[in-house]
Formats: structure tokens, C-alpha cells, sequence
């Protein structure tokens, strides 16, 4: 049974996905990375191993996320893809006739528009996490409750309570005074999904063609509260794939797949086992020019396997000579 892996390590959660060679879903993993990435790749591959068929035969690996590079060091990926591609190819898989694919993960948060099924702008957020899900983590924590049940109460709201959203400090203080002034907690946090989704369309979106069909996926789509906010806010159906939390996963699967078919080489892919290897990360900042650009490296018994992370490609290259 042909199978194709994607992996992808974001910041909060790690997803794994295998597709067979007709491209559907065989199994998927969604993990928190817990500040671990190798660990996280490690722990899913063991794991996906398990829920794959035995007869199954790894044809090729793909990753993408912001720790794309080091996972693909880790698996000998056959190809590492960018976000912006994987999502994009994954959304276009399920509804090809999207126009606007709208991304929020647990701390960034990303714009696609695409016109004939060809990506022709994006938008990203990693600065601030008053667009992306921490926001809500944050305050729900703060009230004591779980993101679920934040979600589930969002939805009882009856009254707009505008939350400022421009910072997650000022939302926090606003919070706090609207609650000193009687108004219910659902409504308290609807204003908070309502305020997400501002900062998001003024930061993110900022001078975008947004048409739908629009397609939301990452984690935060589990939240109804917010899809109900960005219909409202867009005044369009907000279509939810049946997977958005593994989108990009998916997307970097069937990217894989259609490269090993293309070129018809044997997967570069380590197996299975490099789950059990104990690797080494280190960096260092790089002094060759002004932009002192910090080096990310990945070592294993003393040899450095791979080194990221600066602007020019000096240090990827004085490895490989």
C-alpha cells in the first residue's frame, strides 16, 4: 500500500498525516508540541506507525511549518514546503473553488488568496498574538475555564460587548471592566471572538481581495465562536474541511506525492526508527556580516547534521562543501 507522510511542526501543535496513493486520508495525528519539536516528530512517528496499515510502504515524507527544516533533517524528507504552498494545495484538494483561505494557528495566523487555483497574494501575522489562538488561551485561562467551554459559552451570547483587541494586555484590562460592569460572561467572551476576528481582517487582511468562497482552517476553526464572528464580520459563509486542524499536513502530502511521481526516485525517508535516535540542538550566532543572524544547528554523536536560521545561505553551504 503506497503511503505519503506529512509532517507539520508548528510552534503549539505537531500534525502527521498519511495519504494512500489515491490521496485520501488513511490516519492523522494532532499533538501539542510542548516547546519539543524532535521530541513531537519522534513521538508521531512512533505512534502513526501503529495506525498504519502492515503492509503499508512509505513513498515519500514532506514538512512544513515553522520547524520544517530541522523535522525534514530528522526524517529525510523528500521535500520541505512552505505553509503558505501546503495550505493552499490542501485547500484546493477539498474546495477548488475556493478564492480566500483563511489560517489561524495557536501563534500565527495567515491570509491566502487565490484566484483560478493559483495563489496570488498572502498575508502573515507572527508578531502579535492578539490575532491568533494564545488570545483565546490566555483568557480563558484566565477565567478559569477550557478553551471548549469558552467556545460553547461564546455561542449562548445575546448582547454585542465590544472587547478592545489591538493587544491581548489591553483586551485583558477591558475584560476585567466589563465584567465590573455586570455584563455576562458570554457576551464578555463573543466580544472577545469579535475582537480576534478585527485584529485579524486590520492586521492580516489589511488591503486583501477577500471573496468567497472562504475556506478557515487551522486549530482555531474548532471554535464556533469565531467562525459565527467572521460570518458575521465578512457577511459570507464560512466553510469549515472536515480536517482543518491537519490542513497543512495534508498539503505537504499531496505535494510529496506528486514529486516522487514526477521524478521517480526511491524516498529519502530514515524509517521508522529514527524515532528512537537521540539528537543534540544547539546555536550560534554568526558573526560574518551585520545582520548577526542567529544559527540554529542539529547534531547527532558530535556531527552536525544540519545548521538554518540565517538570511544568506553561508552556513547551510559551508556544511555541505
Amino acid at each position: 500500500m503506497e503511503v505519503y507522510l506529512g509532517i507539520d511542526v508548528g510552534s503549539v501543535t505537531t500534525k502527521l498525516v498519511a495519504l494512500d496513493g489515491s490521496n485520501e486520508l488513511v490516519t492523522y495525528l494532532y499533538l501539542l508540541t510542548q516547546g519539543k519539536p524532535i521530541k513531537m516528530v519522534q513521538q508521531g512517528l512512533k505512534q502513526i506507525k501503529q495506525q498504519l496499515p502492515k503492509d503499508a510502504d512509505i513513498c515519500g515524507v514532506a514538512t512544513t511549518g515553522s520547524a520544517r527544516y530541522l523535522a525534514g533533517v530528522i526524517v529525510g524528507a523528500d521535500l520541505v514546503k512552505n505553509e503558505i504552498t501546503s495550505h493552499a494545495v490542501a485547500a484546493l484538494q477539498y474546495i477548488p473553488e475556493v478564492q480566500t483561505i483563511i489560517e489561524i494557528g495557536g501563534q500565527d495566523s495567515k491570509i491566502i488568496i487565490v484566484r483560478e487555483g493559483i495563489v496570488i497574494d498572502f498575508g502573515m501575522n507572527t508578531v502579535c498574538a492578539a490575532g491568533t489562538g494564545s488570545f483565546l488561551d490566555h483568557q480563558a485561562l484566565r477565567l478559569d475555564m477550557s478553551i471548549e467551554e469558552f467556545a460553547q459559552r461564546a455561542l449562548g451570547s445575546r448582547a454585542t460587548v465590544r472587547i478592545a483587541g489591538r493587544c491581548t494586555v489591553f483586551a485583558e484590562s477591558d475584560m476585567i471592566h466589563k465584567q465590573q460592569m455586570g455584563h455576562r460572561i458570554e457576551d464578555i467572551l463573543y466580544g472577545l471572538c469579535q475582537a480576534l476576528v478585527r485584529n485579524y481582517l486590520n492586521n492580516v487582511g489589511l488591503g486583501k481581495d477577500i471573496q468567497p468562497p472562504v475556506v478557515f482552517q487551522g486549530g482555531v476553526a474548532f471554535n464556533q465562536g469565531i467562525v459565527k464572528a467572521l460570518q458575521e464580520e465578512l457577511n459570507t459563509e464560512i466553510i469549515v474541511p472536515s480536517h482543518h486542524e491537519v490542513m497543512g499536513a495534508i498539503g505537504a502530502a499531496l505535494l510529496v506525492h506528486e514529486e516522487m511521481v514526477r521524478n521517480n526516485n526511491g524516498s529519502k525517508f530514515k524509517g521508522f526508527g529514527v524515532s528512537e535516535v537521540k539528537y543534540h540542538t544547539s546555536s550560534f550566532e554568526c558573526k560574518t556580516c551585520p545582520n548577526l543572524c542567529e544559527i540554529a544547528q542539529l547534531s547527532l554523536n558530535g556531527q552536525v547534521l544540519a545548521r538554518w536560521g540565517g538570511r544568506c545561505d553561508l552556513w547551510e553551504r559551508s556544511l555541505s562543501s
